[in-house]
């Protein structure tokens, strides 16, 4: 008799653990998921970041372009006028 239920507790022991560790393979998978999903929407924030400091960048870039290149413009003209009054 105590023999067998020495073999029940130990049937019951492992299958609770078996159960317990399904449990835990269940909710490591749901928590892996969840960071995933941060993981993501954090990758995507700090790609609008960089996008949108590049696009400043290329704008300030443009901008210093245009005004250089008025700038030259101004002066070609300068000297034409310059060239026809005298």
């Amino acid at each position: 008799m105590r023999k067998l239920f020495g073999v029940l507790s130990s049937g019951l022991l492992v299958a609770g653990l078996s159960m317990a560790a399904q449990a835990t393979d269940q909710t490591s998978a749901k928590t892996e998921a969840k960071q995933a999903g941060s993981d993501a929407k954090q990758a995507a924030k700090s790609t609008g970041k960089a996008v949108k400091h590049t696009g400043k960048a290329a704008a300030k870039g443009t901008k210093k372009g245009v005004n250089k290149a008025a700038g030259a413009t101004e002066k070609g003209a300068k000297k034409v006028k310059e060239k026809t009054t005298h």
